[in-house]
Parts: C-alpha cells; sequence; structure tokens
C-alpha cells in the first residue's frame, strides 16, 4: 500500500509541476518563477511531512511520493523545473 501511493503522490506531484510550470512560463516575471518555486517547495516538501506526521499508511506513502517526486524533478531537470536553478532569475 506505502509502495503504490508513493508512486500515486509521485505522478500527482508530477503533474501538479507541469501545470504550474506552464502557468509560471506563461507570465514570463521572475517573481512568477519565485512564487511558483515556492509553491512547489511547499506542496512537495511540506505536504510530504505533514502527511508524514499523521503516521497512517496512506498518508506516508502519499507524503513519500511527494517528496520524492519533488526530488526526482529538481535532479532531473537541474532545478529548472522546480525553480531551483539560479539562471532562471538573471
Amino acid at each position: 500500500m506505502v509502495v503504490g501511493l508513493a508512486l500515486v503522490g509521485i505522478l500527482g506531484y508530477l503533474v501538479v509541476n507541469v501545470f504550474v510550470g506552464v502557468v509560471v512560463l506563461s507570465l514570463e516575471s521572475t517573481v512568477a518563477i519565485g512564487v511558483g518555486a515556492g509553491v512547489l517547495a511547499v506542496l512537495g516538501i511540506g505536504a510530504g511531512v505533514v502527511l508524514l506526521g499523521l503516521r497512517r499508511s496512506w498518508s506516508v506513502g502519499l507524503g513519500l511520493g511527494l517528496m520524492i517526486g519533488w526530488g526526482l524533478a529538481s535532479i532531473v531537470s537541474a532545478g529548472f523545473c522546480t525553480g531551483l536553478n539560479p539562471e532562471m532569475y538573471t
């Protein structure tokens, strides 16, 4: 159950990441990039920690999935998808 929900969390985060990325890039503003990066970090890490704190089997899997999704998106895209790359702000 935990592994299945972790996969759901990863895929769910990636879907939200694509949506936020399209919105942020359409605005063409460094402020929008910063706000988008903050939203994605709060969603991936913040919600993941809160769900882990609930200590239920479904919430642990989903929380881990959100955090893993944020980490994978950051590593694979060199920080472009999550707003961590400093070149985006110049």
